[in-house]
């Protein structure tokens, strides 16, 4: 009976985490640049002085889903989206460096280039700046140039290049912020082989079809984890009727 109890327990436990994932993942659905997360299971045994007879549910990790996402034309300038793998480097709030996919960008109040969460982006020689009264423009290879909006014709000036790597995705690891950074925290080196897509942004790779299938079949185990539990006290009150009539 108690072994029942173990499984169901521990089951429904991470059942209600899974959950939570795919929650996350369906608030997200529409987020620019968004990386699924995916949960993994697995079984561990309880080792004790009795037998081995016990086993857990444990979350091994939660891991991401890097496969890119739709791209969708806007016609901004601002706007620009990674083809195929890479990453924009941007600066946290604490100074270190971390990654996104989420390419909508602005310009701040000091011309500074940052990202529509007011993150700097970091080009290969740090911040980019943007003199005043300029229209931006943003090559294939992430060179940010611009040209005056006061004077015409004026030449096209190049004020600094968006930093895009390419880091190995298993070393990359998931903030609370939502951003990604390597394991070690160093800083990935420059790869000048991505290139942007200008005007456009990366939609959500989250299925929303296949993410609310999951949602149901989740509600389904966690019903039949809690049948389980029921059965185990039915059994265990069927067994002190036994025991007293003895």
């Amino acid at each position: 009976m108690d072994r029942m109890i173990y499984t169901a327990m521990s089951g429904a436990k991470h059942i209600l985490e899974q959950q939570a994932t795919t929650a996350h993942n369906l608030a997200n659905a529409t987020s620019t640049g968004f990386k699924a997360q995916v949960d993994s299971f697995r079984a561990v045994p309880i080792v004790s002085e009795g037998l081995p007879t016990r086993a857990f549910v444990i979350d091994t990790t939660v891991a991401t889903d890097f496969t890119p996402g739709t791209i969708i034309g806007t016609s901004r300038d601002l706007d620009i989206a990674i083809q195929g793998r890479g990453w924009i480097a941007v600066q946290r709030l604490d100074g270190s460096e971390a990654y996104t996919r989420n390419g909508s960008l602005k310009v701040n109040e000091n011309g500074i280039l940052q990202t529509a969460d007011g993150l700097t982006v970091l080009g290969d020689g740090g911040p980019i700046t943007i003199p005043p009264d300029e229209r931006i423009a943003i090559g294939r290879d992430g060179t940010v140039s611009t040209v005056s909006r006061v004077t015409v014709p004026s030449p096209t000036n190049i004020v600094g290049r968006i930093k895009l790597v390419n880091p190995d995705e298993s070393t990359l690891v998931r903030g609370t912020d939502g951003l990604f950074s390597t394991q070690n925290g160093q800083p990935a080196q420059a790869d000048a082989n991505i290139q942007v897509a200008s005007g456009a942004l990366e939609g959500s790779n989250v299925n929303v079809v296949d993410a609310m299938v999951n949602m149901i079949s989740l509600a389904r185990q966690f019903e039949t984890q809690m049948k389980l539990l029921e059965n185990a006290e039915n059994n265990a009150n069927k067994a002190s009727q036994l025991f007293s009539l003895g």
